[in-house]
């Protein structure tokens, strides 16, 4: 199985290379249109903000290519968002293979922005990428944009309401946290995307 990251620039690549490692897999780091197409599974992690994001992509020349694929995609944090039509971080347009616009998350009493931490995974419908996810386990999140529910959402995170965390629209998936950094449950998720 050839699995591919998507060289958009992410300061994360590294542990979800790491984190796929020790998966079994060793995954190749590219920008090449024709290894990204080729490839079994493709991964576009990200952090950072979607404006600088896409543009990168769009430089690259990977925006058309990104929409076309067949394969399973997966998008780890920004780049979940940036599967999404529209961010209003920097008012940008996204890829659009997931009808969600990004929300900045409403800063309230006891509501701090960014949310970072540890928040509980509830399934919201049934689907392989969750297969062995249990009603207590959680995820990190590291994020000041999220993703509202809707007919997509897989599975969904609460913070001051809430949220998509795991995301599919036909091959594309996203999950908003961090799994390389949300140890078992993680590596199950990851393990899972792999397996599809």
């Amino acid at each position: 199985m050839s699995v591919v990251l998507v060289d958009a620039g992410g300061t994360n690549i590294g542990s979800v290379r790491y984190a796929l490692q020790r998966l079994g897999v060793d995954a190749a780091l590219t920008a090449d249109p024709q290894a990204i197409r080729g490839a079994d599974k493709v991964i576009l992690p990200g952090v950072g903000a979607a404006g600088p994001g896409m543009a990168r992509l769009h430089d690259l020349g990977l925006v058309d290519l990104l929409r076309s694929l067949t394969q399973p995609v997966l998008g780890v944090c920004l780049g979940m968002q940036l599967l999404c039509a529209h961010s209003e971080e920097g008012d940008t347009e996204c890829l659009g293979v997931i009808p969600a616009s990004v929300r900045r998350f409403r800063e309230a009493p006891g509501v701090r922005v960014p949310h970072m931490g540890w928040s509980r995974l509830r399934a919201t419908q049934a689907h392989s990428l969750l297969a062995g996810l249990g009603e207590q386990d959680q995820v990190y999140f590291v994020h000041s944009y999220a993703v509202p529910v809707g007919d997509f959402t897989l599975a969904c995170a609460d913070y001051a309401g809430e949220f998509s965390a795991i995301v599919a629209r036909g091959n594309f998936h996203g999950m908003q946290f961090h799994p390389e950094r949300s140890a078992a449950v993680g590596a199950r998720l990851l393990k899972n995307f792999l397996s599809l």
